[in-house]
């Protein structure tokens, strides 16, 4: 497909943070495939592999992390993105990136360090990932961070949106390096946050029917699903289940790309550059209200099924216990943290507590157990939930 007017050009980006040569370019890339390709290289992008996306250090090697998840948001990114004519790679960096700030356990860790850190703002995991991003990825020798294209971060600082109260730590980035967060985002980065919700709507239920947390019959009292499912048993009869189950999954996702993709060409239509889309004053890419609604059903689903499962709601009892102890144990004792943290701890505050946050967000759920056992003699044993 042509390249779309309301597609960000990687030859008219605003720049980065941190002026750089053209000699330091290496290869033939355009700016947002060099961010790509800097993500994918950064050491926060592989600890995502051993991070929790739904189920908590599962013990199964089929489940999904938040590495795998980030991968199949980047391949439904680019396929909605390519059919509107948009920016590949500027979609698929903001898709690879999306989940860096996560911490250790998910949902769970990031509550503990929300209320471990709550006199100082709490903790935020799209403000984290910005973070991780622009200051604590240092591979390079002349500034901080990974200097990303200003595309990239403004798109992962308005992930959901505009942002009119941005969390301490994203405002302080935003100070730095203007990031416009009280405006809408590109068309990439909506597509972005769409392709976000496809992958962990639907891959969540292909889990959560492997770990048996789910059953199909419940499933089907979601009625646009169980539609799917009764087309899925009339294409394939006779079928065995499981290759039935996993239809149905690639059969959903390809409902809502669809949805997706026309609904932005009808709202898109009339506009003619990207500035347009960042002056809209509301979504542009996105679901159509029909499927929006299909989707807000679902996910009410999922999470009175799935994410507040008995099981789920133990273990993550358990991870938040570990990464509140692993804040006490810093903060009264910062010289325990390794790898040179203790070094350049701050003075002062609120930058000495973020200091702390910052090194348990980088943590992996092995290492934040692993740290939980040398500093306390005992961790949660088996803390998995599946």
């Amino acid at each position: 497909m042509s390249r779309s007017p309301l597609a960000s050009d990687p030859a008219r980006s605003r720049g980065r943070e941190f002026a750089h040569s053209a000699s330091e370019t290496r290869g033939p890339r355009s700016a947002f495939q060099r961010d790509r390709d800097r993500i994918i290289h950064s050491i926060a992008f592989r600890r995502l592999k051993s991070k929790t996306q739904v189920f908590v250090a599962p013990d199964g090697d089929h489940y999904r992390t938040r590495l795998t998840h980030s991968l199949e948001v980047a391949q439904i990114g680019r396929v909605i993105a390519r059919a509107l004519g948009l920016d590949e790679d500027l979609t698929e960096a903001l898709c690879l990136a999306h989940d860096i700030g996560h911490p250790p356990f998910g949902h769970a860790g990031e509550q503990a360090l929300h209320e471990a850190n709550a006199r100082h703002g709490g903790f935020d995991h799209n403000a984290q990932t910005l973070r991780t991003l622009m200051r604590l990825e240092n591979p390079y020798p002349t500034h901080d961070g990974l200097n990303l294209s200003w595309e990239v971060l403004e798109g992962l600082a308005k992930h959901n949106g505009p942002v009119t109260h941005p969390h301490p730590a994203l405002a302080e980035l935003d100070r730095d390096y203007p990031l416009d967060l009280a405006q809408w985002s590109s068309l990439e980065a909506q597509v972005a946050a769409v392709a976000d919700d496809i992958a962990y709507d639907n891959h969540d239920i292909d889990d959560g029917l492997r770990a048996g947390f789910l059953e199909l019959d419940d499933l089907l009292t979601v009625d646009w699903v169980a539609d799917q499912w009764r087309a899925v048993e009339r294409a394939y009869p006779g079928a065995d289940r499981r290759r039935l189950l996993r239809e149905l999954v690639r059969s959903q996702i390809g409902l809502m790309v669809n949805d997706v993709i026309s609904h932005t060409q009808r709202v898109t239509e009339a506009m003619e550059t990207a500035q347009d889309v960042r002056d809209a004053g509301r979504m542009s890419g996105g679901f159509s209200p029909a499927m929006f609604e299909q989707e807000r059903v679902l996910k009410a689903f999922m999470y009175d099924r799935l994410y507040y499962h008995r099981q789920q709601v133990e273990a993550g009892d358990q991870a938040r216990d570990v990464i509140s102890r692993l804040y006490a144990a810093y903060d009264q004792q910062p010289e325990m943290m390794g790898g040179g943290w203790a070094d350049v701890l701050p003075n002062e505050e609120p930058g000495r507590s973020r200091h702390v946050v910052d090194y348990i967000a980088g943590m992996t759920d092995r290492y934040a157990l692993e740290q939980c056992r040398q500093i306390y003699g005992k961790a949660p044993s088996g803390l998995s939930n599946v």
